[in-house]
């Protein structure tokens, strides 16, 4: 099989940039990405594009209109094409069986009957968003139904291992790129024939292929075990404020054993994004189906320590605000989940604003890139305008940091944006109300030199009476 048009379905945060870095670096393959929102096409085809990532206009901009092509017309590039990424939404379930676990698997459904429909000729199709494991066997029983001797369907798991805020550079130098399939002579062929677009530019050393199986649970298994970093630092964290122990010396001496490694031990208010949250109580969900609550559990309190780290943090600001923030203005600098990512899913600063809204605050908000529509949607009710009035009167968007801290009780830091490490803290403190409180979520001032101005400094891991850094 040799693959020269590929179809993506779903024109989203992986989808858009997977597809967009294929079509850079397989100048002989048609890719044209695929969405049924026509605003989001217009966003892909215009100047500026529906999602920020460092690298990705370079990409777009450079092979779009000549081997990267956008459409909302589904059909036709379904049919016109060998090889079909499925990258659609798979949220977590609100209601039902499963409810606030399982991921709610109708797009992935929906995509895959509209292949099966709309397929006039064999196709390989590519199961790319997050999944739970088996997904792929609902997949094949609904491309099966639909097979006859002139159309044949394979089907792959390709999961992607993107950091938002490094996906360019993680699609051009990937530390793997893992390709399941049934090991048929015939899935065996699928895969080497996605094996041989990603050889255009990686080595295939660093290309994994295995069952199906195995790549829809090591998708799971990956960011699972990553979320479990950061929930044990955290909750050493806790340990280290009520110590005196420092977390980022402790995370610093257990990184340099070589068998633990340094990489996300890095305290913080708490992971976010879609990957973490999701797939960690995807596989509660799993084990408890497989009638496995002992290891459901232990997953669960991965996700329960992350919640905790966020409750834990606004019970240390309010206690320290005199035990109330009633009619008290709190800046939260940060609304994206981390930094070089327009990204606000299960951003930690939903929760909090929540919180501090529940209290009365008045929160003013400072993003460099989360656009304002998003604050809204994020922290109202869905459909309820009242629920919308009310946030609007509880929350200012602000142009910057230095609005946003104006007469301020207390300013927050809930995302890592660099700029914020360079800030006028002089120019802040001076407007802030006094005692002027400074909370660091996420260890990236310099809390003495802070201290030194005359804030109230307080780091997540770190014992604010020590008075160190």
């Amino acid at each position: 099989m040799t693959v020269k048009n590929i179809c993506c379905i779903g024109a989203g945060y992986v989808g858009g940039p997977t597809a967009a870095v294929i079509a850079y670096k397989c100048p002989d393959i048609k890719v044209t990405i695929c969405d049924i929102n026509q605003k989001r096409i217009d966003a892909w085809m215009s100047d500026k594009l529906p999602i920020y990532e460092p690298g990705l206009e370079e990409v777009v901009f450079a092979c779009r209109g000549k081997n990267l092509f956008f459409s909302t017309d589904v059909d036709k590039h379904i049919e016109e094409a060998d090889l079909i990424f499925v990258s659609v939404n798979t949220p977590t379930k609100k209601q039902g069986l499963g409810a606030g676990m399982a991921a709610d698997l109708a797009y992935v459904e929906a995509a895959t009957r509209r292949i099966a429909n709309v397929a006039k000729s064999s196709k390989i199709v590519v199961e790319k968003s997050t999944v739970p494991c088996r997904t792929a066997q609902s997949m094949r029983t609904i491309l099966d139904a639909n097979s006859t001797d002139n159309v044949k369907f394979d089907i792959l798991s390709n999961p992607e291992f993107l950091a938002e805020g490094t996906a360019i550079p993680d699609l051009l130098k990937p530390d793997r790129v893992l390709i399941g399939s049934l090991q048929t002579e015939s899935g065996k062929a699928a895969q080497q024939a996605l094996v041989d677009v990603y050889s255009h530019w990686i080595p295939r050393e660093n290309i994994i292929t295995t069952n199906l199986w195995s790549s829809e649970l090591s998708k799971l298994a990956a960011n699972a075990l990553l979320a479990q970093r950061i929930s044990s630092i955290n909750a050493l964290s806790a340990v280290c404020e009520a110590t005196g122990a420092d977390v980022d010396e402790v995370a610093y001496a257990v990184g340099r054993d070589t068998r633990i490694g340094s990489k996300f031990l890095k305290a913080s208010v708490g992971f976010g994004g879609s990957c973490f949250q999701k797939d960690i109580l995807n596989l509660v969900y799993l084990s408890y189906s497989l009638n496995l609550p002992e290891v459901a559990e232990y997953w669960n309190q991965v996700y329960l320590m992350n919640e905790y780290q966020k409750k834990r943090f606004v019970k240390k600001i309010i206690s320290t605000l005199f035990n109330t923030i009633t009619h008290k203005k709190i800046a939260v600098l940060g609304f994206a989940f981390k930094k070089d990512t327009g990204d606000t899913r299960e951003s930690a600063a939903i929760t909090l604003i929540k919180d501090f809204m529940q209290e009365n605050a008045h929160v003013a908000i400072y993003d460099p890139k989360v656009e304002h529509e998003q604050i809204y949607m994020d922290l109202a009710e869905p459909g309820v305008v009242d629920n919308r009035k009310q946030v609007q009167e509880k929350i200012t968007i602000c142009k910057d940091a230095y609005e946003a801290a104006k007469d301020a009780d207390a300013l927050i830091i809930v995302t890592e944006w660099d700029e914020f490490k360079s800030l006028d803290y002089e120019r802040i403190y001076k407007d802030m109300q006094k005692p002027a409180f400074l909370f660091d979520g996420r260890l990236i001032l310099d809390a003495p030199k802070l201290r030194e101005i005359g804030f109230k400094v307080h780091v997540i891991g770190k014992n604010a009476l020590e008075g160190r850094a």
